[in-house]
């Protein structure tokens, strides 16, 4: 059974100069970029009201693009009762507290047992919002606040106030080495060469924006506040292990697992 997608949303200024199919892989990030391509040469996007079927047309900020399209049904995924920590709640959006361990959407390896699924048990209409209301996504192993769509007139409205940058995400983190200063890491991010489950920053790579600042030093690590622009796979960890400061714990990117001396059992858990 297919299923509509209808989506409409206002280009950022911060996409000036994007080719088309890669500007709205991030404004609809519920799509691949190979699906939005296809949509575009299928004549199903519109740009200030016309049909533009050129994937590589470079976008100038501010249009307003619609897509009227039709996929086949994915394949559902199953309620779970897995425990959520739900810190707010109203008719719109959930917001939870991540525990580490807990996978956030069902992927190779990671079938069952995730976010999605929970969320699935604990609120089942949501199995009608695109990816069960999840607009952004923290690692495996990473603790944190999440924000969840329960309507899909919420998810839009999520998406494009994290694509406007309205909602900031901070994280904190224990990078190995003595920083001096905080500071900002530029740098575009893709999948590696022949790591295929591993990210590289790479010039051909997506933009990629996270800024850092010290909160607190110890012998040999710098513990930091970092906030992202963009919200690519691994970014923090990409980026810090770029500028030779790998975080603690992280073993793809270079991090050892040890914490450092003098960090109190609370800031460790």
């Amino acid at each position: 059974m297919a299923q509509r997608v209808q989506l409409t949303a206002t280009v950022s200024e911060n996409q000036l100069g994007q080719r088309l199919d890669q500007a709205l892989a991030e404004m609809f990030p519920d799509y691949s970029r190979s699906r939005i391509k296809e949509w575009i040469l299928d004549q199903r996007v519109l740009v200030n009201g016309k049909v533009c079927d050129k994937p590589k047309e470079k976008v100038l900020g501010g249009e307003q693009v619609a897509i009227n399209a039709e996929i086949e049904e994915e394949a559902r995924f199953e309620p779970q009762d897995i425990p959520l920590d739900i810190v707010y709640e109203d008719e719109d959006i959930i917001i939870i507290n991540k525990p580490r361990d807990l996978v956030v959407h069902p992927g190779a390896g990671n079938p069952d047992g995730t976010v999605l699924n929970a969320l699935l048990h604990y609120y089942p209409p949501i199995a009608d919002v695109p990816r069960a209301g999840i607009v952004h996504r923290l690692d495996k192993d990473t603790t944190g606040l999440m924000v969840v769509a329960k309507t899909v007139p919420a998810q839009t409205r999520l998406v494009e106030s994290l694509q406007r940058r309205e909602i900031t995400r901070e994280y904190e983190a224990v990078a190995i080495g003595h920083m001096t200063a905080g500071g900002t890491v530029d740098e575009p991010i893709s999948r590696h060469p022949t790591k295929r489950t591993h990210m590289a920053v790479h010039p051909m790579g997506k933009p990629a924006v996270t800024h850092y600042r010290i909160m607190e030093h110890f012998r040999v690590h710098t513990r930091l506040r970092l906030r992202l622009e963009t919200g690519r796979t691994h970014q923090i960890r990409v980026h810090m292990a770029h500028i030779t400061h790998p975080l603690v714990g992280d073993p793809v990117y270079g991090g050892r697992p040890r914490p450092p001396k003098g960090a109190s059992e609370a800031f460790i858990s």
